[in-house]
């Protein structure tokens, strides 16, 4: 994976690389990548806001073969796996919050959006989107508990060294896209309170007309995390013992100052 190519400011690299995709032939792993996008995108429509020239942002294309789109979300874990062995040879405590934003103890350090193309019941390919907060040291008021390397470490970080490093494991995608027990054990150790009961609050679609397609919020309650299947679902084990899956979107953890 080492074909990659810079550009100084964009809107989206994600955006950018599937335009390219769409009228070139990129070879598998090709990268883009910026340190400034004026509409940076998360997961759900959310946005991702970053400094210029602060941090690292990139997009990479993706072609796995034979991957289900039934199996799609080990994509997902293979890519937030291979990010935290990166950053851990920086920094100890990250580690992945479901579904796949990077987290340092309780605060935000970097997030994914994959974007799939399918290909019949297949994955055809995969723009891989990656946004970690690098050397920015502040932030919006607006923006939940972000953090950088920066923040962290008290020092600056080469961002371009840290894009190669990364693209240097995910050499290895392949080789752990074919052992799905090896890579679900990786993700499951890597997780966000992977350990004991911590707070979670259900979101449920609202009933107000005025209000369609927001969430409510149901009342607070403690669980611990049993599982996550291939179709990104998290099993949750309530303190009375009940336990249920949920989809992204349909749970919110509870992170109190």
């Amino acid at each position: 994976m080492s074909d990659k190519l810079y550009i100084e400011q964009l809107d989206s690299t994600n955006n950018r690389l599937k335009e390219m995709a769409a009228t070139t032939r990129l070879p598998d792993g090709f990268t883009l990548y910026t340190f400034y996008q004026t509409a940076g995108r998360g997961q759900q429509g959310n946005t991702w806001d970053s400094e210029p020239g602060k941090n690292l942002l990139f997009s990479t294309l993706f072609i796995p073969n034979g991957l289900l789109v039934s199996q799609q979300f080990r994509l997902s874990m293979a890519v937030s796996v291979s990010i935290v062995e990166t950053l851990r040879k920086y920094i100890t405590k990250v580690c992945i919050k479901w579904p796949n934003d990077i987290y340092y103890g309780d605060r935000k350090l970097g997030g994914i959006l994959i974007e799939n193309l399918l290909a019949g019941n297949q994955i055809g390919r995969s723009v891989v989107g990656i946004g970690i907060n690098v050397n920015q040291t502040e932030f919006r008021e607006d923006i939940p508990n972000p953090i950088s390397l920066k923040r962290i470490a008290g020092e600056d970080f080469d961002k371009e060294i840290l894009l190669d490093e990364i693209l240097q494991t995910w050499e290895n995608l392949p080789k752990l896209l074919s052992e799905p027990l090896l890579l679900k054990e990786q993700y499951m150790s890597f997780l966000y309170r992977g350990q004991g009961l911590h707070l979670y609050r259900e979101l449920k679609p609202s009933i107000n007309p005025v209000s369609i397609g927001r969430k409510e919020e149901s009342d607070s309650f403690r669980a611990a995390i049993r599982d996550v299947l291939d179709d990104g679902r998290i099993l949750l084990e309530k303190e009375n013992g009940e336990r249920q899956y949920y989809h992204f979107k349909q749970i919110q953890y509870i992170i109190t100052p």
